[in-house]
Protein backbone atom coordinates (compact mmCIF):
# COMPACT_ATOMS: atom_id res chain seq x y z
CA UNK A 1 0.00 0.00 0.00
CA UNK A 2 2.48 2.23 0.97
CA UNK A 3 4.20 1.44 -2.87
CA UNK A 4 0.79 2.75 -4.32
CA UNK A 5 0.97 5.72 -2.57
CA UNK A 6 4.74 6.86 -3.01
CA UNK A 7 4.06 6.54 -6.98
CA UNK A 8 0.44 7.99 -6.60
CA UNK A 9 2.83 10.94 -5.04
CA UNK A 10 5.25 10.64 -7.48
CA UNK A 11 2.39 10.57 -10.59
CA UNK A 12 0.81 13.95 -9.42
CA UNK A 13 3.85 15.45 -8.98
CA UNK A 14 5.28 14.55 -12.37
CA UNK A 15 1.89 16.10 -13.43
CA UNK A 16 1.96 18.88 -11.31
CA UNK A 17 5.88 20.00 -12.14
CA UNK A 18 5.32 19.62 -16.31
CA UNK A 19 1.87 21.84 -15.66
CA UNK A 20 3.42 24.70 -14.09
CA UNK A 21 6.32 25.04 -16.77
CA UNK A 22 3.99 24.33 -19.49
CA UNK A 23 1.07 27.29 -18.17
CA UNK A 24 4.38 29.38 -17.84
CA UNK A 25 5.85 28.97 -21.24
CA UNK A 26 2.01 29.14 -23.53
CA UNK A 27 1.38 32.32 -25.20
CA UNK A 28 -1.83 31.69 -25.04
CA UNK A 29 -4.06 33.73 -22.15
CA UNK A 30 -6.92 30.87 -21.98
CA UNK A 31 -4.82 27.74 -22.40
CA UNK A 32 -2.35 29.31 -19.98
CA UNK A 33 -5.57 29.54 -16.96
CA UNK A 34 -6.66 26.16 -18.05
CA UNK A 35 -3.03 24.88 -17.44
CA UNK A 36 -2.76 26.86 -14.47
CA UNK A 37 -6.34 25.05 -12.96
CA UNK A 38 -4.93 21.20 -13.81
CA UNK A 39 -1.54 22.58 -12.12
CA UNK A 40 -3.60 23.45 -9.01
CA UNK A 41 -5.54 20.44 -8.87
CA UNK A 42 -2.49 18.27 -9.37
CA UNK A 43 -0.52 20.12 -6.55
CA UNK A 44 -3.69 19.74 -4.33
CA UNK A 45 -3.35 15.51 -4.83
CA UNK A 46 -0.29 15.72 -4.37
CA UNK A 47 -0.18 17.36 -1.27
CA UNK A 48 -2.84 15.04 0.01
CA UNK A 49 -0.46 11.73 -1.05
CA UNK A 50 2.44 13.56 0.74
CA UNK A 51 0.75 13.56 3.70
CA UNK A 52 0.00 9.97 4.48
CA UNK A 53 4.02 9.47 3.58
CA UNK A 54 7.10 9.61 6.22
CA UNK A 55 9.60 10.49 3.35
CA UNK A 56 8.74 12.13 0.27
CA UNK A 57 10.53 10.56 -2.79
CA UNK A 58 12.49 12.38 -4.93
CA UNK A 59 11.27 13.46 -8.51
CA UNK A 60 13.02 12.71 -11.51
CA UNK A 61 14.05 16.37 -13.51
CA UNK A 62 14.34 14.38 -16.39
CA UNK A 63 10.96 12.89 -16.72
CA UNK A 64 9.88 16.66 -16.27
CA UNK A 65 11.68 17.73 -19.14
CA UNK A 66 11.09 15.31 -21.52
CA UNK A 67 7.24 15.38 -20.62
CA UNK A 68 7.67 18.80 -21.66
CA UNK A 69 9.94 18.19 -24.78
CA UNK A 70 7.12 15.97 -25.77
CA UNK A 71 4.37 18.80 -25.43
CA UNK A 72 6.80 20.89 -27.47
CA UNK A 73 6.38 18.33 -30.18
CA UNK A 74 3.25 17.12 -30.51
CA UNK A 75 1.20 20.24 -28.27
CA UNK A 76 -0.61 20.53 -25.74
CA UNK A 77 -3.51 18.29 -25.90
CA UNK A 78 -1.83 15.41 -26.80
CA UNK A 79 0.12 15.76 -23.54
CA UNK A 80 -1.90 16.43 -21.37
CA UNK A 81 -4.41 13.00 -23.05
CA UNK A 82 -0.78 11.12 -22.77
CA UNK A 83 -0.54 11.98 -18.93
CA UNK A 84 -3.91 11.12 -18.34
CA UNK A 85 -4.00 7.62 -19.68
CA UNK A 86 -1.24 6.53 -17.09
CA UNK A 87 -3.72 7.80 -14.44
CA UNK A 88 -6.49 6.01 -16.05
CA UNK A 89 -4.48 2.85 -15.89
CA UNK A 90 -3.85 3.40 -11.99
CA UNK A 91 -7.77 3.21 -11.33
CA UNK A 92 -7.44 -0.10 -10.11
CA UNK A 93 -4.83 0.82 -7.82
CA UNK A 94 -6.70 3.49 -6.64
CA UNK A 95 -10.03 1.69 -5.93
CA UNK A 96 -7.79 -0.80 -4.06
CA UNK A 97 -6.13 2.11 -1.66
CA UNK A 98 -9.56 4.26 -1.21
CA UNK A 99 -10.59 1.45 0.31
CA UNK A 100 -8.12 1.97 3.41
CA UNK A 101 -7.65 5.67 2.88
CA UNK A 102 -10.91 7.61 2.08
CA UNK A 103 -8.65 10.56 0.08
CA UNK A 104 -8.34 8.21 -2.60
CA UNK A 105 -11.41 8.21 -3.86
CA UNK A 106 -11.71 12.08 -3.90
CA UNK A 107 -8.98 12.18 -5.95
CA UNK A 108 -10.34 9.39 -8.29
CA UNK A 109 -12.97 11.98 -8.64
CA UNK A 110 -11.30 14.54 -9.74
CA UNK A 111 -8.95 12.73 -12.18
CA UNK A 112 -11.85 10.70 -14.15
CA UNK A 113 -14.15 14.19 -14.09
CA UNK A 114 -13.03 17.54 -13.43
CA UNK A 115 -9.45 17.52 -15.12
CA UNK A 116 -10.69 15.79 -18.50
CA UNK A 117 -13.36 18.70 -18.43
CA UNK A 118 -10.58 21.32 -18.54
CA UNK A 119 -8.00 19.06 -20.89
CA UNK A 120 -11.33 19.63 -23.19
CA UNK A 121 -10.89 23.09 -22.93
CA UNK A 122 -7.40 23.53 -24.39
CA UNK A 123 -7.07 25.57 -27.62
CA UNK A 124 -4.76 24.51 -30.17
CA UNK A 125 -5.21 25.46 -33.71
CA UNK A 126 -3.10 22.79 -35.02
CA UNK A 127 -5.51 20.36 -33.92
CA UNK A 128 -8.63 21.79 -35.45
CA UNK A 129 -6.45 20.91 -39.10
CA UNK A 130 -5.81 17.21 -38.12
CA UNK A 131 -8.56 15.88 -40.48
CA UNK A 132 -6.20 17.40 -43.26
CA UNK A 133 -2.85 15.90 -41.92
CA UNK A 134 -4.29 12.96 -42.16
CA UNK A 135 -5.70 13.52 -45.83
CA UNK A 136 -2.40 14.57 -46.76
CA UNK A 137 -0.43 11.74 -44.99
CA UNK A 138 -2.74 8.92 -45.41
CA UNK A 139 -2.98 9.89 -49.55
CA UNK A 140 0.54 9.80 -49.75
CA UNK A 141 1.36 6.69 -47.55
CA UNK A 142 -1.34 5.07 -50.64
CA UNK A 143 -0.58 6.65 -53.74
CA UNK A 144 3.18 7.12 -52.79
CA UNK A 145 3.74 3.69 -51.67
CA UNK A 146 1.94 1.82 -54.43
CA UNK A 147 3.67 4.07 -57.02
CA UNK A 148 7.30 2.92 -56.09
CA UNK A 149 5.92 -0.55 -55.89
CA UNK A 150 5.23 0.17 -59.54
CA UNK A 151 8.09 2.03 -60.27
CA UNK A 152 10.42 -0.75 -58.49
CA UNK A 153 9.01 -3.22 -61.28
CA UNK A 154 8.82 -1.64 -64.30
CA UNK A 155 11.96 0.65 -64.22
CA UNK A 156 14.44 -1.34 -61.98
CA UNK A 157 16.49 1.39 -61.69
CA UNK A 158 17.03 3.69 -58.36
CA UNK A 159 17.79 6.79 -59.82
CA UNK A 160 14.97 6.59 -62.25
CA UNK A 161 12.65 5.45 -59.79
CA UNK A 162 13.84 8.34 -57.68
CA UNK A 163 13.15 10.97 -60.12
CA UNK A 164 9.83 9.20 -61.36
CA UNK A 165 8.45 9.25 -57.34
CA UNK A 166 10.20 12.56 -56.87
CA UNK A 167 7.91 14.08 -59.71
CA UNK A 168 4.38 12.01 -58.56
CA UNK A 169 5.03 13.32 -55.25
CA UNK A 170 5.75 17.36 -55.77
CA UNK A 171 2.63 16.92 -58.22
CA UNK A 172 0.48 15.26 -55.75
CA UNK A 173 1.36 17.50 -53.18
CA UNK A 174 0.33 20.65 -55.14
CA UNK A 175 -3.25 18.60 -56.59
CA UNK A 176 -3.56 17.36 -52.61
CA UNK A 177 -3.49 20.80 -50.79
CA UNK A 178 -5.45 22.56 -54.12
CA UNK A 179 -8.07 20.14 -53.88
CA UNK A 180 -8.24 20.83 -49.85
CA UNK A 181 -8.46 24.47 -50.33
CA UNK A 182 -11.16 24.08 -52.89
CA UNK A 183 -12.50 22.00 -50.58
CA UNK A 184 -12.50 23.83 -47.33
CA UNK A 185 -13.80 27.49 -49.53
CA UNK A 186 -16.90 25.86 -50.16
CA UNK A 187 -17.29 24.36 -46.74
CA UNK A 188 -19.03 26.45 -43.96
CA UNK A 189 -17.02 24.46 -41.06
CA UNK A 190 -15.10 27.59 -40.30
CA UNK A 191 -11.50 26.24 -41.03
CA UNK A 192 -9.16 28.63 -43.27
CA UNK A 193 -8.36 27.35 -46.34
CA UNK A 194 -5.46 28.24 -46.87
CA UNK A 195 -3.84 26.94 -43.53
CA UNK A 196 -5.78 23.25 -44.28
CA UNK A 197 -3.93 23.43 -47.62
CA UNK A 198 -0.54 24.13 -46.06
CA UNK A 199 -1.26 21.31 -43.19
CA UNK A 200 -2.21 18.84 -45.79
CA UNK A 201 0.31 19.44 -48.66
CA UNK A 202 3.32 19.46 -45.24
CA UNK A 203 1.94 15.92 -44.30
CA UNK A 204 2.20 14.89 -48.17
CA UNK A 205 5.82 16.65 -48.95
CA UNK A 206 7.01 14.95 -45.43
CA UNK A 207 5.89 11.63 -46.44
CA UNK A 208 6.96 11.79 -49.52
CA UNK A 209 10.37 12.41 -48.52
CA UNK A 210 10.72 9.60 -46.19
CA UNK A 211 9.44 7.01 -48.65
CA UNK A 212 11.86 8.62 -51.34
CA UNK A 213 15.15 8.60 -48.77
CA UNK A 214 15.55 4.39 -49.08
CA UNK A 215 16.42 4.66 -53.26
CA UNK A 216 18.56 7.94 -52.33
CA UNK A 217 20.51 5.50 -49.88
CA UNK A 218 20.56 2.03 -51.04
CA UNK A 219 21.39 0.66 -54.92
CA UNK A 220 19.17 -2.35 -55.07
CA UNK A 221 15.93 -1.51 -56.24
CA UNK A 222 14.07 -4.36 -54.27
CA UNK A 223 15.95 -3.87 -51.06
CA UNK A 224 14.96 -0.12 -51.62
CA UNK A 225 11.09 -1.07 -51.66
CA UNK A 226 11.47 -2.87 -48.77
CA UNK A 227 13.28 0.10 -46.62
CA UNK A 228 10.30 1.97 -48.24
CA UNK A 229 8.01 -0.16 -46.97
CA UNK A 230 9.44 -0.28 -43.65
CA UNK A 231 9.33 3.27 -43.48
CA UNK A 232 5.75 3.74 -44.39
CA UNK A 233 4.89 1.03 -41.46
CA UNK A 234 6.67 3.17 -39.22
CA UNK A 235 4.96 6.78 -40.62
CA UNK A 236 1.97 5.03 -40.13
CA UNK A 237 2.53 3.37 -36.64
CA UNK A 238 3.69 6.90 -35.26
CA UNK A 239 0.67 8.98 -36.69
CA UNK A 240 -1.81 6.39 -36.02
CA UNK A 241 -0.43 6.38 -32.30
CA UNK A 242 -0.80 9.92 -32.16
CA UNK A 243 -4.34 10.52 -33.69
CA UNK A 244 -4.69 7.84 -31.03
CA UNK A 245 -3.83 9.89 -28.09
CA UNK A 246 -5.10 13.11 -29.18
CA UNK A 247 -8.79 11.51 -30.66
CA UNK A 248 -9.05 8.97 -27.84
CA UNK A 249 -9.70 6.53 -30.18
CA UNK A 250 -8.25 2.31 -30.57
CA UNK A 251 -4.95 2.59 -31.63
CA UNK A 252 -5.06 -1.13 -32.67
CA UNK A 253 -7.81 -0.36 -35.32
CA UNK A 254 -6.48 2.97 -36.92
CA UNK A 255 -2.40 1.14 -37.59
CA UNK A 256 -4.54 -2.13 -38.46
CA UNK A 257 -6.69 -0.31 -41.51
CA UNK A 258 -4.05 1.84 -42.66
CA UNK A 259 -1.35 -0.78 -42.26
CA UNK A 260 -3.79 -2.95 -44.38
CA UNK A 261 -5.08 -0.17 -47.23
CA UNK A 262 -1.49 0.96 -47.85
CA UNK A 263 -0.12 -2.42 -48.31
CA UNK A 264 -2.99 -3.32 -50.44
CA UNK A 265 -1.77 -1.34 -52.75
CA UNK A 266 1.91 -1.35 -52.69
CA UNK A 267 0.98 -5.31 -53.74
CA UNK A 268 -1.38 -4.47 -56.64
CA UNK A 269 0.79 -1.52 -58.46
CA UNK A 270 4.05 -3.90 -57.79
CA UNK A 271 1.84 -6.60 -59.40
CA UNK A 272 1.03 -4.41 -62.10
CA UNK A 273 4.18 -2.83 -62.90
CA UNK A 274 5.60 -6.44 -63.03
CA UNK A 275 2.55 -7.52 -65.15
CA UNK A 276 3.08 -4.31 -67.51
CA UNK A 277 6.97 -4.93 -67.54
CA UNK A 278 6.57 -8.94 -68.83
CA UNK A 279 3.87 -8.01 -71.09
CA UNK A 280 5.34 -5.36 -72.93
CA UNK A 281 8.49 -6.67 -72.45
CA UNK A 282 10.52 -3.69 -71.80
CA UNK A 283 14.10 -4.43 -69.81
CA UNK A 284 15.29 -1.14 -68.07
Amino acid sequence: MKQYIRQFYLDEALDAAVYTVLAKKTKSEHNRGVLEAIARDEQSHKAQWASLLDALPRLSVFRVWFFIFLAKIFGLTFIINLMESGETKAIEKYKAVSEQFPIARKILEDESRHEAELAAMIEEDGLSYISSMVLGLNDALVELTGALAGFTLALNDNKMIGLAGFITGVAATLSMAASEYLSKKTDEGGKHPLKAATYTGLAYMFTVALLLAPYCIFSAPLVSLVFCLLTAALIILGFTYFVSVVRKSSFLRGFREMLAISFSVALISFLIGWGARAWLQIDV
